[in-house]
């Protein structure tokens, strides 16, 4: 079986499996993972009757698949997703030096399944002690042991020489399983051993003690564990219909319906609309109006937010202001309910497409301040050819936006860009500028209210004896 990158690059392949109608596969495929991309995957199963490669007059296509990656199953591999704080001294080590103590520091290397040696950590020198106390430090799981419980670390213990000839002082084997065992009031300790004496000295016990006194473990989630806990993304798009758009008849209107291209409010909201759809499982978006004399309100999926906005144009007038902190305080109210649920059930993204400035800047600041304590992104998308310059105030790359009373926003939750940017560009680059963001600003917000991803939790990410440890 193969998954093909689209149009007609063969990324993998699965091995054969002999006379079966049911086979189930063992190959792993890794793949770099993008939320804000739409990542087109097509697998091919084939019945393989030569010894050559796939795709020769011998073999039979059974079928394909399309699908996106959004809408498979998987698990992350990559990433931190977890840390330990360690804390290590020693007692009794090997005097080196002729006239003074020891000044020992520690190496923690770790074994690769290749058998080479990859450094994890070295501490700072203790002058002049063989019982030393070295400063805790945090390490991601994933560069301590690969989250390997039982990948063997190798720990050495040197003298430091100022001109880098260090002397061996011992080593010892340990791993992470190992350093677990550690408990309330009590510690882990290793002999640290060497070799070199323990040959030639009959009586040789070891060169000092090394010990662990302590040890935190930390859980780092990360985006993909929220949506692989059940996390459910719900869009509502907001799609401006003041008179300043021009009438919808009229072909300079930015509203007008074009039969043979849509309008920059389709690409718009196509683009995000296309990706937000596969983290949903009911696909019902809401899709709101404002700057209408009657504004619709509808619940759709995305095709429908399409036809909807299409069949509304004729029956509307286009109006003003340009008030979106209205539409803002709704979803952030709507998404205030989701927060009182302690559990990562819903997060909701909010598209705004508008041509102008917003008339109600005051009030907008105030909103999305609000707003910031909820479960909601915003993501603002000028269309036209209006002076923007005033809207990125409200995406705060350039500083920590404000109420008008000076409230700074617990998060960073706004993204704007002018659609005009991105007219040249193909649909999925203005998806990936506007999205890309969204996947830290869900973490942001669980993490800020202390809140887990729901089970299951990918199995690979953590040991598995870890997968209930709180946040610290």
């Amino acid at each position: 079986m193969d998954p093909l990158f689209l149009p007609s690059c063969q990324f993998d392949r699965t091995e054969v499996i002999k006379s079966n109608l049911h086979p189930v596969f063992a190959k792993v495929f890794t793949l770099d993972y993008y939320f804000e991309e739409v990542q087109k995957l097509r697998f091919e199963v084939y019945d393989i009757h030569g010894t050559h490669s796939i795709g020769t007059r011998d073999d039979d296509f059974l079928g394909g698949v399309e699908c996106t990656l959004g809408q498979v199953h998987a698990e992350e591999i990559s990433g931190n997703n977890g840390y330990v704080e360690l804390f290590f001294c020693a007692k009794k080590l090997d005097d080196k030096d002729l006239f003074s103590k020891s000044d020992p520091f520690l190496e923690i290397y770790r074994i690769n399944d290749d058998g080479t040696e990859q450094l994890v950590h070295r501490t700072e020198v203790i002058k002049n002690n063989l019982n030393p106390v070295w400063e805790p430090f945090k390490v991601s799981l994933i560069s301590l042991c690969s989250c390997d419980e039982d990948r063997k670390l190798k720990c050495l213990v040197w003298d430091y020489d100022s001109r880098g000839k260090h002397d061996f002082i011992g080593e010892f084997y340990a791993t992470f399983r190992e350093m677990q065992k550690i408990g309330s009031g009590s510690k882990v300790t290793w002999d640290c051993m060497n070799p070199k004496y323990k040959l030639r000295k009959k009586n040789y016990k070891n060169s000092g003690v090394v010990i662990l006194s302590e040890l935190k473990l930390h859980r780092v989630y990360s985006f993909l564990d929220y949506i692989m806990g059940g996390c459910q993304i719900h869009f509502t798009v907001a799609i401006d219909f003041t008179a300043s758009n021009g009438d919808p008849r009229n072909s300079c209107s930015l509203h007008y319906i074009n039969p043979y291209q849509p309008n920059e409010y389709l690409k718009a909201l196509i683009a995000v609309g296309e990706i937000c759809q596969d983290y949903d499982s009911d696909k019902r978006f809401s899709a709101l109006g404002f700057g209408a004399r009657i504004p619709p309100n509808y619940e759709v999926k995305i095709q429908g937010v399409v036809e909807a906005y299409q069949n509304c144009l004729p029956k509307i007038q286009l109006y003003g202001p340009t008030n979106v902190s209205p539409i803002i305080s709704r979803i952030a109210k709507l998404s205030a309910g989701e927060a009182t649920v302690k559990e990562a059930s819903r997060y909701h993204i909010l598209l705004i497409l508008t041509d102008g400035v917003v008339t109600d800047m005051a009030d907008t600041r105030e909103a999305i301040v609000r707003a910031s304590y909820q479960p909601l992104s915003i993501i603002i998308v000028g269309v036209g050819n209006a002076d923007f310059t005033d809207m990125q105030i409200l995406d705060g790359d350039d500083g920590v936006l404000r109420s008008p009373k000076g409230e700074p926003v617990l998060r960073d939750i706004v993204q704007f860009v002018p659609f005009r940017d991105f007219k040249t560009a193909s649909p999925a680059a203005l998806a990936k500028c506007v999205l890309a963001e969204v996947p830290k600003q869900v973490v942001e917000y669980y993490s800020h209210k202390a809140i887990c991803p729901m089970p299951p939790l990918p199995s690979c990410d953590f040991p598995a004896s870890l997968a209930n440890t709180p946040t610290e």
